[in-house]
């Protein structure tokens, strides 16, 4: 099992993520793309990420606006495993405009 991040490191990690931000213990993004075919693609992407890493986010897809939220829930809370996909999450996000 994944070994939890204390409050220090979490906030740490965060400072190299913008736009995510600490909801309890997942961290959450939400992004705007230019469409709604470019946000499926992103989720597709992320789809594939996520199975690579055997992690995967909730998302919630609303017209081209996607919010994702990351936790690891069999560790009960936030570990390397969720800033790791968040910063793929992110640079996905970057790369369609969003």
């Amino acid at each position: 099992m994944a070994d939890l991040l204390d409050d220090a490191s979490i906030t740490s990690a965060l400072a190299d993520l913008p736009g995510w931000e600490r909801d309890g213990d997942s961290i959450v993004r939400t992004a705007k793309l230019p469409d709604f075919p470019t946000a499926i693609r992103v989720v597709g992407e992320v789809g594939d990420d996520a199975e690579r890493a055997d992690h995967h986010p909730d998302i919630d897809i609303r017209w081209r606006t996607l919010t994702f939220r990351l936790s690891t829930h069999s560790a009960g809370g936030l570990t390397a495993k969720d800033t790791a996909l968040a910063a793929e999450i992110s640079a996905r996000v970057s790369a369609a405009g969003g």
